[in-house]
């Protein structure tokens, strides 16, 4: 059989292939699928030629290549296996492309729609050129989602897979916080206020720091927006997780009872600076709303400040 070079060079080149590894590979899979066949012989290869493009069969007998005739099929499946092979290149390719495209944007918020999969415990978005998958431990417990949903997540991984290129998305990533603020408030996206710190327990509660570069701005009034219109969209988005915005501060005191809202702090002293130990005192009804359901409001302020916060309450006289 006879392979068109021209056509061939033209194909290496558009995909940025070299010719000679592109026949090299065409060799291998060719020598590859003979030596199934029934009728093989040992040591037989195969060789296409560079000017002429036609494959022959030959193997080496005392130092000597002499010519092999193979099956009466033989060029049928010599034909199969080029096609493959064509084809198969072109796709690693394609999923390199792919793959290069989408690790620029790791990090980056993307929508899609919600696609049916096999695996249950895998959530699959279409996402434009490829799916995208969320694995379960990027899954937000509380979340349910079925075919057809519109659905944001942040891209936290890309690499090239078995089956092709591979692109893990989360719902669960503190940066996903980040980039749904991103998209309501413009504030952030011009610097004129800056997101200083996130803790979240995805499903449940986020605290967010924020502070602003622009004497008059307030950054929590920014980022919470008219009516509460901005921080809204972005619970929406997040199935009614509850966020609380503060206000960040280079005073480790003034930061950590902000952190602790939405109790209120009577005062707050810092300890011991180099272990960032800090004590707390907040009014003896709210202990509970500063500690949180399961000490969850306290165990997030600790995240977002970095301090090791001892509440306290009141002292009853």
């Amino acid at each position: 059989m006879t392979v068109d070079i021209p056509s061939l060079t033209i194909l290496a080149q558009a995909n940025g292939l070299a010719l000679e590894d592109l026949i090299k590979n065409i060799e291998s899979a060719i020598d590859e699928r003979y030596s199934e066949l029934q009728e093989a012989e040992p040591g037989v290869r195969s060789r296409m030629n560079r000017t002429s493009g036609e494959v022959s069969l030959f193997k080496v007998v005392d130092e000597q290549e002499v010519p092999v005739i193979g099956p009466p099929e033989f060029p049928r499946i010599a034909t199969g296996v080029i096609r493959k092979t064509l084809k198969g290149k072109l796709r690693e390719v394609k999923d390199a492309e792919i793959v290069q495209e989408f690790s620029t944007n790791i990090g980056d918020l993307v929508s899609g729609v919600v696609q049916q999969g096999r695996d249950s415990k895998v959530i699959l978005v279409n996402i434009g050129p490829v799916e995208g998958k969320i694995p379960l431990q990027e899954q937000v417990p509380t979340e349910t989602f079925v075919h057809g949903d519109r659905i944001k997540a942040l891209i936290v991984d890309v690499r090239q897979g078995n089956k092709g290129p591979e692109i893990v998305l989360s719902r669960t990533h503190p940066n996903l916080i980040k980039k749904l603020f991103a998209l309501e408030v413009p504030e952030l996206v011009n610097g004129v206020v800056e997101i200083m710190g996130i803790a979240r327990e995805a499903g449940a509660r986020t605290k967010m720091a924020v502070r602003a570069h622009r004497a008059g701005v307030n950054p929590k009034g920014s980022c919470i927006g008219p009516m509460g219109a901005r921080v809204q969209a972005v619970m929406n988005e997040l199935h009614g997780e509850k966020i609380d915005i503060v206000n960040w501060s280079e005073d480790p005191a003034t930061f950590i009872a902000a952190a602790l809202a939405p109790s209120r702090v009577t005062s707050c002293e810092v300890v011991d600076p180099e272990r960032k130990q800090a004590k707390v005192v907040v009014p003896d009804f709210q202990l509970s709303l500063a500690i949180g359901k399961d000490g969850q409001n306290a165990r997030l302020a600790a995240r977002l400040t970095g301090w090791r916060i001892d509440i306290h309450p009141d002292e009853v006289g």
